[in-house]
Order: C-alpha cells, then structure tokens, then sequence
C-alpha cells in the first residue's frame, strides 16, 4: 500500500482532491482533524500546551479555548513552532497506528495523509510521494472567506507562516494547479492517480 501526502495552502483545494483520490477507494487521513482530536481530547497534549502558552490560551473552565489558541499560535512563527513541536509528534503516532490497521485490512492501495503542513512537520520524509495543491491566491482567499469560519487578516496570517507554493513545488512529486474548474480538477488529479496505480 502505498502512503501519499496531499499537501497546499489554506484554500489550494487539497482536501477537494484528497475527497477525488476516496472516491476511487484510497483510505485518506485528515491529519490536520487529528490535530484537533488531539488538542481537545488528549489531556497529556493539553497540559503540554498549557504549561508552554500558559493562561492566554484557556477558558474559564481551564481547558483549551479554541480561538484564543488560534490568536496566540497564528501571531507568529515562533509560536506555531512550538504548538507544532507539541502536537505533531502525537499526529505521526496516529498516522502510523492508522497505516498498520488499514494494511492489515488490505481494502485499500493507497493510504493519503490530507495535511496542510506536510514539509512544514518533516512527514514528507515518511511518505512514498507528496502531491502539492496550488491555486492563486486571489482564489485561495475567496474560496477561504466564502467558508465565513476566518477573517481575511487571519487568512493572510496563516497564509505567511506557511511555506511558500514555490517552496513546496520544488520538492514536490507531482503539483496540481487548481484554477480553473472542477473537472479540470479531477483530469490533474486522475492522471496522477494513474501513475501511482
């Protein structure tokens, strides 16, 4: 089986392609919704990050307030690197505990990591190939606000502290532009999934 990245910027279009790769039967890992599980749900994570970022990121209830975290890791580089260092290492125990479950199945001939910070964290280093989705970014921040969970400044926040689509296209495998319409989409999408099949 093999395991592949599906990697791009908030808004390329990555988790529409890694939806295109389920369809034809491909087991996809939301690594960026693990993330989540992890931060609300694994106590020893929570305490990890509480004891980094201190009271600027908890409720009245002392747990993890989404949004202040958002406003404290998004403020800079070197916060999310140390949310990052804090939350991947759990992420890459899933990915890998999920891999093994879904082999043993032997249901699927490609298990995809969905994840927004595949060279960011190191993963790439784990996998056979990484895909990278890239769009303009006039589209990536219409695609983004039209979704109404962000404003455009904490758009063009994320944006910056992820690296660069030129960055990523260098060390890419295979690079799909998402700028025109879905079904050019899934002619991009279809031919590389032809050459890993």
């Amino acid at each position: 089986m093999l395991k592949i990245a599906i990697t791009g910027g908030i808004g390329s279009g990555k988790s529409l392609v890694s939806d295109i790769f389920s369809t034809w039967g491909s087991y996809i890992f939301d690594a960026d919704e693990e993330a989540k599980k992890i931060l609300f749900n694994n106590e020893t994570a929570q305490s990890e990050i509480i004891s980094e970022f201190g009271s600027d990121v908890i409720d009245i209830n002392n747990k993890i307030d989404k949004k202040k975290l958002s406003r404290v890791a998004f403020q800079d580089e070197d916060n999310q690197l140390k949310l990052n260092t804090i939350i991947h290492p759990y992420v890459f125990q899933e990915i890998d505990k999920q891999f093994q479950k879904v082999l043993n199945l032997g249901k699927h001939d490609i298990f995809v990591v969905d994840a927004a910070l595949i060279y960011e964290s190191g993963a790439d280093t784990h996998m056979d190939y990484v895909i990278v989705v890239c769009s303009k970014i006039g589209l990536r921040t219409e695609r983004v606000l039209s979704r109404g969970k962000i404003s455009r400044d904490e758009f063009l926040q994320r944006s910056n502290l992820q690296w660069t689509d030129e960055d990523k296209i260098q060390l890419a495998d295979f690079v799909i532009h998402n700028n025109e319409t879905k079904e050019n989409l899934e002619k991009q999408t279809k031919s590389i999934y032809n050459k890993l099949i």
